[in-house]
């Protein structure tokens, strides 16, 4: 991938967690954003996080013929900080 699209790619998740925390859907982007700020990580980490299980998830529905499954990501949240890709 060049750093043209991996730029696109990083820009189009940060828009898209900053819409989720902002209007507060789903609700465990937000809880999951305080809980790892409450447990010692930075806001900026804290965002980074969440947009890695974000980043899950589309790998998961570009890899397959489903479609974006909210549960996937939630549960993905609720796993944060640990590996997403165990």
């Amino acid at each position: 991938m060049t750093d043209h699209y991996s730029a696109s790619v990083r820009e189009a998740i940060h828009e898209i967690v900053t819409t989720q925390l902002q209007e507060n859907s789903p609700p465990q982007v937000r809880r999951t954003s305080e809980r790892l700020i409450a447990s010692g990580y930075t806001s900026e980490e804290a965002f980074t996080l969440v947009g890695c299980a974000l980043s899950r998830e589309m790998f998961e529905v570009l890899g397959s013929e489903q479609g974006f499954d909210e549960e996937r990501y939630i549960a993905s949240l609720e796993r944060l900080p640990a590996s997403l890709w165990d």
